[in-house]
């Protein structure tokens, strides 16, 4: 079959201390002090055969995650971009939808039957470590990653554990035409990423706050949607990029704004009549430039939110925390605490809208193109489609 293989040379920058796991394991923990001049190419590799407690997919549509972008993308010495848990070669490719075609041996198999439509979570969590089993399968000790340390979606097939596997028959129901709520369906796993994000790692905000969202990319897109259908009274996006300001506005944010062109803590602080943003979330990956903005903004009992990935140390001017009684969340991921379940169903009913942020897709054939559009971070989502 066809897939989008990424490979790139295990060579650690010098000072970096390489870990007993990454040494046994082959991972690096911080792929962007590993792994050196990536290399990205369409190839010819066998069809997967599912095992016990696994399904078989064909995949319909994969979304460019801007994790894959950073795969490709380098510094200055050839190291790539992507800061967190890798292992190369593999199929790139982590939002996707697809059909099963055939079930593994196995009680999961009862879940699901042949022909049945879904997506399916990035994070394979083990179910057995101590963070597992404590309810946080997004920090599995033994975890793999979907695209990142093992075969992804950018290909005609993908075998994935049943057990992560969900319907998406609501957005086959809100979209009548097929080829498009296979497209929307890929998407859910970054609006998951945002709903963990927003919901479940902030704790959320009470109807009638202000948030302010730096970064309109996929991720801050679903933030803005998922803020909207929560009952904020504004939500506020700052964003670089003409097209995805628009995109944003399309979305329903209240305020779009260029962080070039406009101080962002002096127009949240506008905007919100002197009281400060109750959430701000980083989807940017730019903490150097946003976490400063969102201090000076912050609400009594305000929160930020980091979701976007950026391998660097940000200062922090603690003082500003202790005085607002403020809180600052980290997140990854989106499995566990219903997220994916409650994200299809918002997608079904129509509060989550995200063909409205589809703007290109490729054949599976153009898969280095798609990514090297991706890198222009000119588009909403792109999607590629096997």
């Amino acid at each position: 079959m066809k897939a989008l293989v990424l490979e790139a040379k295990w060579e650690p920058r010098p000072g970096y201390q390489v870990s007993e796991f990454e040494r046994k394991t082959g991972k690096a923990i911080e792929g962007s002090s590993v792994w050196r001049y990536p290399k990205l190419e369409l190839r010819d590799i066998p069809a997967p055969k599912p095992g016990p407690g696994e399904v078989l997919l064909k995949v319909r549509a994969c979304g460019i995650c801007g994790s894959d972008v950073h795969f490709y993308e380098t510094d200055r010495d050839g190291y790539m971009l992507y800061p967190g848990l890798t292992k190369f070669p593999t199929v790139i490719g982590h939002e996707f939808a697809g059909e099963i075609v055939e079930i593994g041996p196995g009680p999961e198999g009862k879940m699901f039957k042949v022909g049945d439509r879904v997506t399916v979570e990035e994070m394979v969590w083990c179910g057995y470590c101590r963070a597992c089993r404590d309810g946080y399968p997004n920090q599995c000790q033994n975890l793999e990653e979907i695209g990142f340390t093992i075969p992804g979606a950018m290909a005609e097939y993908i075998v994935v554990p049943a057990k992560l596997c969900w319907k998406v028959d609501a957005v086959f129901e809100r979209y009548a035409d097929e080829k498009l709520a296979w497209q929307v369906a890929a998407t859910t796993e970054p609006t998951c990423v945002a709903y963990n994000t927003i919901f479940e790692c902030a704790g959320g905000f009470r109807p009638g706050a202000y948030v302010v969202i730096y970064g309109a990319g996929p991720i801050g897109l679903a933030a803005t949607q998922l803020a909207k259908a929560a009952g904020a009274a504004k939500v506020i996006v700052f964003e670089v990029s003409a097209v995805r300001r628009e995109l944003a506005k399309k979305v329903g944010a209240d305020y779009v704004l260029d962080p070039t062109e406009e101080k962002p803590a002096e127009a949240v602080m506008e905007i919100t009549h002197g009281e400060g943003a109750d959430l701000s979330v980083e989807a940017a990956g730019a903490p150097e430039k946003t976490i400063p903005e969102m201090e000076k903004t912050l609400a009594v009992g305000g929160k930020i939110a980091v979701v976007g990935r950026a391998a660097q140390r940000v200062p922090m001017y603690l003082e500003r925390f202790q005085t607002r009684k403020a809180k600052l969340f980290g997140a990854q991921g989106h499995s566990g605490y219903g997220i994916f379940p409650s994200v299809i169903r918002m997608m079904g009913a129509g509060l989550i809208d995200n063909s409205r942020i589809i703007t290109a897709t490729f054949p599976l054939s153009q898969g280095v193109e798609a990514i090297k559009r991706a890198m222009e971070r000119r588009d909403g989502k792109i999607m590629v489609l096997p």
